[in-house]
């Protein structure tokens, strides 16, 4: 049951935006539509089509892939269904509709895996008239909105689907669509809207309750305890208050569980004040005198919006500090006074409202857990945080509110049992780093910011674990190490981890302090070493791999950059960003592009060419907002190189793929045959840069950078053209960054952005 071509059928904002991810996987699509009344029948797939090219988020990773996407309408090509091998529906909610459609569908003759994406309507009513053969292959298939970058999918068979169409399923959303796959009961709300909604619900009325303000609430509800930046309100707003308030209503007339909505959500809705979508909910977005945009908060009694300023509430200060979400949901279950009252309620209330669905929604915790966090973006499911805090105190907590403690988890705390034992893992197939590491003997050396380990199979892999995974000392101490012990027993090296990101670069704030200091010598040590550090990615004795994800900017892009190979996450945000701080790309970067471009130059190009374009892409520090973005447009990804759209399976893919280069492996030679144009070149790229000045695209000090950019790609200042070394360009990169560090306005860019986060253009 290989799914090699899919149909969607309905271009609404769900089906529109699954055929595009469909696409993203490089799975040619057939995305249909009811016949338009005009002239040119696919005018509402075309409408559909063109919302998905023009929607923000992005729902494509790259808009050639839009090329994958063949339209249709259901009144001339609902035949085309024979040829595909999964047909998906995202029609209107409507039972009669979706009954008439399905049967449409069997008269066709497909073969293919059927399945739906409604939230609402039970899957079996949907088939209920359809063929025994029909039935088999047919399976529910809830994504969640936007389906690029919410990883939940909820796969729900009815009593008579294949378990073959289920697990063929399940691989493709997996593998191949890199979601997060849960097997859900045929029941109302499935689980994580059933459990979900029920917690933003009581979340929502408690806060009203105990006078806690929207922005409040999502200040304690949100990341601080592991949760999405939304929080619970926010997130409302953008789910629509209206959307919240009729899936409160229908689970609530479903099931036998209270999902009787707050009123101030009622009245909100009744007033037309639908969240994000009609500006007005919880929140209200206003510009203020100067134009800034400004964030408003709703007065519960009032219903008039405030302007409360940035949320400071004293008691979180010390809170927030901690290392872990377990840590400070325990601080935070600890507070006294309303705010501790709502974090109780709702952490016990949505353990005791977990396991109430237990087997009701789901057979098992593992599926509970893993859909809160995948459909939520929580780092912390209700069992893992019952675990966590000890079923002791959870059962009274549980009690504290009121409530039965349920017979789940009173049978696991009279037993001692956690609902995870110490060793398991809920993704046994996948290499999570920390189950690894809990073996000491494949522990091969760590330190405060680096580890070495051996992830089996003969591959080593190199792990940062600092703040933000910043490449400082220890990464380059423990590469230094991987050199020599590697040869020694390893087939070779994996970089990658489990963090939030792969590394978003060098660390700044040592790099500041030690200009400040005008210790400029140890900072050109510093860089030699960093220098080695990435081009040992390239000029080893053994095959590397890198597994870059989310951010990989500055230094974490260069060691992509070096690698053998790269094993990326399709969601990859990679650039060479130093111009923002004032600086160029010196651990072999700027080096690295201008050999990628002058290796891809068409005969009708000169050496030129390619200095033109790494100085375009350095100078306006581009980062890519896909994989694909990294590999088609900004040349950051080779086209041999692999992306995995589950990034769960990352660091496998990448382990896999040392064990191929492994066999015959080679070692590269640093290259001696790089074009340095001199003068010649350098003069060409400052005619451009003043141009970008005069029209106030550039500041002076953009100039300065620029200039030294040049200098770099140019080869040095000689006035003819010459063959260069490798190490030629990375002196080059040295001496820049070591002048473009000791200027005021340099480190004024550094401590600014170490400040806010952003760039500053002076």
């Amino acid at each position: 049951m290989k799914i090699r071509k899919a149909a969607v059928v309905g271009s609404g904002t769900m089906g529109a935006a699954v055929a595009a991810h469909l696409a993203n996987a490089g799975i040619p699509v057939l995305l249909l539509d009811i016949a338009g009344s005009g002239a040119d029948k696919n005018e509402i797939v075309k409408k559909g089509l063109e919302r998905a090219l023009k929607s923000k988020p992005a729902a494509f990773m790259h808009p050639s892939r839009a090329a994958l996407i063949q339209i249709g309408n259901l009144e001339d090509d609902i035949g085309k269904l024979v040829n595909v091998d999964w047909i998906f529906e995202a029609i209107l909610e409507k039972l009669d509709v979706k009954q008439e459609f399905w049967a449409k569908v069997e008269a066709t003759g497909t073969q293919a895996i059927v399945s739906s994406n409604s939230s609402g309507i039970p899957m079996h009513l949907q088939i209920k008239d359809r063929s025994p053969e029909f039935k088999k292959r047919f399976v529910g298939t809830h994504f969640f909105n936007p389906p690029r970058y919410l990883k939940l999918l909820e796969v729900i068979p009815t009593g008579e689907t294949d378990p073959e169409v289920i697990q063929a399923i399940s691989e493709f959303g997996s593998r191949v669509l890199g979601k997060g796959v849960v097997i859900a009961k045929d029941v109302p709300g499935f689980i994580a809207n059933r459990i979900g909604v029920w917690g933003m619900m009581q979340t929502t009325k408690d806060a009203v309750s105990l006078g806690i303000r929207p922005d409040e609430v999502d200040a304690i509800a949100g990341p601080i305890m592991g949760r999405a930046s939304s929080g619970t309100m926010r997130t409302n707003d953008l789910s629509g208050l209206d959307i919240g308030l009729a899936v409160a209503r229908n689970l609530g007339a479903s099931t036998e569980f209270d999902y009787t909505p707050p009123p101030i959500l009622e009245t909100l809705v009744g007033m037309g004040r639908l969240g994000e979508k009609s500006g007005e909910g919880f929140f209200k977005r206003v510009k203020d005198a100067t134009g800034k945009s400004v964030i408003l908060t709703l007065d519960y009694d009032t219903l008039e919006y405030r302007d409360n300023g940035k949320v400071r509430l004293k008691e979180l200060e010390t809170i927030r500090t901690l290392g872990t979400p377990v840590e400070r949901i325990t601080a935070l279950l600890k507070l006294e006074g309303k705010y501790g009252d709502l974090v109780r309620r709702s952490v016990y209330g949505l353990i005791w409202f977990a396991a109430q669905n237990i087997p009701a929604c789901a057979d098992n915790v593992v599926e509970i857990d893993n859909a809160l966090k995948w459909g939520f973006n929580w780092q912390l499911g209700a069992f893992d945080l019952a675990d966590a805090l000890g079923l002791e105190t959870v059962a009274q907590g549980i009690k504290d509110l009121g409530l039965e403690v349920p017979a789940l988890i009173e049978t696991h705390r009279a037993s001692g049992t956690p609902f995870y034992p110490a060793g398991s893992s809920a993704k046994t197939e996948f290499i999570v780093l920390r189950d690894v590491k809990s073996d000491a003997a494949r522990v091969i050396k760590t330190s405060g910011g680096a580890s070495l380990v051996d992830i089996g199979d003969g591959v080593a892999l190199l792990e940062f674990h600092s703040k933000a995974n910043a490449l400082g000392e220890d990464a380059i101490r423990m590469m230094m190490h991987a050199q020599k012990i590697i040869p020694e027993g390893f087939a070779g090296l994996v970089v990658g981890n489990n963090g939030e990101n792969f590394s978003a670069g060098a660390n700044l704030a040592v790099l500041l302090m030690q200009a400040q200091d005008g210790d400029f010598d140890e900072i050109g040590l510093g860089i030699r070493q960093f220098q080695r550090f990435t081009t040992s990615m390239r000029y080893s004795p053994f095959p590397t791999v890198s597994a870059p994800f989310g951010l990989a900017l500055g230094g974490g892009c260069e060691l992509s950059l070096y690698a053998d190979h790269v094993q990326a996450h399709a969601e990859l945000y990679m650039g060479l960003v130093e111009a923002g701080v004032g600086l160029i790309p010196a651990g072999g970067g700027t080096t690295e592009m201008l050999t990628r471009y002058t290796d891809q130059l068409l005969p009708t190009e000169n050496a030129f060419s390619a200095i033109r374009k790494a100085f375009e892409q350095i100078a306006l520090a581009k980062t890519s907002t896909s994989a694909l973005e990294a590999r088609e447009d900004l040349g950051y990804l080779r086209d041999s190189d692999g992306i995995s759209f589950n990034r769960d399976y990352l660091l496998g893919d990448a382990k896999k793929r040392v064990l191929e280069l492994a066999q015959g492996y080679v070692q590269p030679q640093p290259r001696a045959d790089l074009t340095g144009l001199g003068e010649a070149a350098i003069a060409n790229l400052k005619v451009a840069v003043h141009g970008l000045q005069l029209s106030k695209q550039a500041s002076q000090h953009d100039g300065v950078i620029a200039l030294q950019l040049a200098k770099i790609l140019a080869g040095g200042t000689a006035n003819r053209e010459m063959k260069l070394s490798t190490q030629h360009f990375l002196d080059l990169e040295r001496e820049a960054f070591l002048y473009l560090v000791g200027t005021r306005k340099t480190q004024e860019r550094i401590a600014h952005t170490l400040k806010t986060g952003k760039p500053l253009r002076n």
